[in-house]
């Protein structure tokens, strides 16, 4: 009978460690699925963040849009080229008007200052020469020609974190109040495009000048002027800094817009902002 009863218990043991056994394998199973399930969400989520990142960068209005924080990273053309740079490319976008095209070759070395006159005052810059050199040559390029002269500044945003004035559009001139639905307002340009520079580690603080785009490697003749910290992508390449009459834009910002564009965001400024020259000093 004591046998009897310890065989029992022997068998009874082992029955309870073979169901033991099988619930830790059937436990290790089920986190081995779930860990593969989780590896497949995470990277499926990476992949459609990026998915979101490129199609972001590749927007259709030609101005800078706000984001939540700052980018750092930079296009591929952008990071390819050294500053300052000793040879540009300027692709013609309008054959028919046959562009006068910057020269290839930038004066690299030199040190230039802009003045933008205005009929609100003189807005004077820095031109970051030795960072985004065929921005600058470009920007030198437009201002001998008098390319801007009596055109009006169109876009001016105040809100959601965008805080800048946007210039450089030569279908916006004279000096009649702009309207929002103008169908060519805000799409203008020299008729040639160039790429990116000074695109790694962009900040756009109060007093940057960068130009605007219509996506990557896009630039033309307009340009953006911010007055007050703002966040936006690494995206639009910054190429001078204001020294002087960053109050101008400041009350041109306090006076508001008339109307507001319904997709690019911001509207025509109140207060009419006309450049009447830009011109530069080389030294």
């Amino acid at each position: 009978m004591a046998g009897n009863r310890e065989r029992q218990r022997r068998r009874a043991r082992e029955r309870y460690e073979r169901q033991q056994e099988q619930r830790l394998q059937r436990r290790r199973k089920i986190r081995q699925r779930v860990g593969i399930g989780f590896a497949v969400v995470l990277v499926l989520g990476l992949a459609a963040g990026l998915t979101v990142a490129f199609a972001g960068s590749s927007g259709k209005t030609a101005s800078p849009k706000a984001s939540a924080s700052a980018s750092a990273s930079a296009s591929s053309s952008a990071a390819a080229v050294a500053e300052p740079a000793h040879h540009c490319t300027y692709t013609a976008t309008d054959q028919n008007s046959k562009p006068s095209l910057p020269p290839a070759t930038p004066d690299y070395k030199a040190a230039f200052n802009a003045t933008m006159n205005t009929n609100l005052g003189k807005v004077q810059i820095s031109l970051l020469n030795s960072k985004a050199t065929c921005t600058v040559n470009s920007f030198a390029h437009l201002a001998a020609l008098n390319f801007w002269n009596k055109t009006q500044c169109h876009r001016m945003s105040t809100t959601g974190g965008l805080y800048m004035l946007q210039c450089g559009d030569p279908t916006a001139s004279g000096t009649k109040q702009l309207s929002c639905s103008t169908p060519t307002l805000g799409s203008g340009g020299p008729g040639y495009r160039f790429a990116d520079e000074n695109l790694k580690g962009a900040t756009y603080k109060a007093g940057t000048v960068a130009m605007a785009n219509s996506g990557p490697d896009t630039n033309g003749s307009q340009f953006f002027l911010v007055y007050k910290d703002t966040s936006l992508p690494a995206n639009y390449t910054p190429f001078g800094t204001i020294t002087s009459g960053l109050d101008i834009l400041q009350n041109v910002a306090k006076a508001g817009t008339s109307c507001t564009y319904p997709q690019a965001g911001g509207g025509v400024p109140k207060e009419k902002v006309i450049i009447d020259n830009v011109t530069l000093k080389k030294s």
